[in-house]
């Protein structure tokens, strides 16, 4: 056997010490940095606050979609002032109820002129840019399809025919309805207006014939109906 000479056991541990400080600064590189603590502070709040909607609107959900008992009728302005207008349910996935009219929604505003005179718009169909934006649209929006249909129908369903409020959440829809027309006709026209109106249209749908029967006959009155003149304030609401 040879003997080792000092030479060679000082590059032995030379060589060693430079294995273990690349090991050292791979492993610091590899090393993630722990985020600040106000950030991680921030992070868990926004967490926990998340989980917290998240597990309140289910519930909520849950007592509005459950048969009526003591915690859903204590509760009831709540929970429908949670789930109204935009998180209402029903079960028309399993048993459908198709539409037998058509609706067509138009809106007009009134300007003020420059002398003082007021000044009433065209008729802007409001229906037709929804049915634009839907066609060869392959995912359409869920705005784009039941927005301005599902706004008619539950303030149809809470006004009756004198378009007055008699109920908070009769007055909220009105006001929902009268917001999606004021968007729609700010996108349509430059400038400020006073007032807005709708218009809607009514059209009965015509039942399907069957091979070989007569064709069945259907109402053919169309209803037009002119909401008031709703006032626009400053901020467009």
């Amino acid at each position: 056997m040879g003997r080792t000479g000092p030479g060679q056991v000082l590059g032995g541990t030379e060589s060693v010490n430079a294995m273990a400080s690349s090991r050292q600064r791979a492993d610091d590189t590899m090393t993630t940095p722990k985020p600040p603590r106000p950030l991680a502070a921030a992070l868990v709040v926004a967490v926990a606050l998340c989980l917290a909607t998240s597990l309140v609107h289910v519930f909520l959900v849950f007592l509005y979609v459950a048969p009526p008992n003591q915690m859903s009728q204590y509760y009831g302005k709540q929970i429908n002032a949670w789930i109204y207008p935009l998180f209402e349910q029903n079960w028309r996935l399993f048993a459908p109820d198709p539409e037998s009219v058509s609706r067509q929604v138009s809106a007009r505003v009134t300007m003020t002129s420059p002398d003082g005179r007021t000044q009433v718009g065209d008729w802007f169909d409001l229906t037709a840019v929804d049915d634009s934006d839907g066609r060869h649209n392959i995912f359409p929006s869920h705005t784009t399809q039941n927005m301005l249909r599902r706004a008619w129908t539950s303030y149809l369903e809470v006004q009756g025919t004198d378009d007055k409020p008699h109920s908070a959440r009769a007055l909220m829809l009105q006001k929902y309805l009268s917001n999606i027309a004021v968007e729609r006709a700010t996108a349509h026209q430059s400038g400020t207006f006073d007032a807005v109106q709708l218009r809607v249209v009514t059209r009965p749908i015509g039942a399907p014939s069957t091979p070989g029967a007569p064709r069945p006959t259907t109402q053919t009155a169309v209803d037009t109906r002119y909401l008031p003149w709703w006032k626009v304030t400053p901020h467009g609401n």
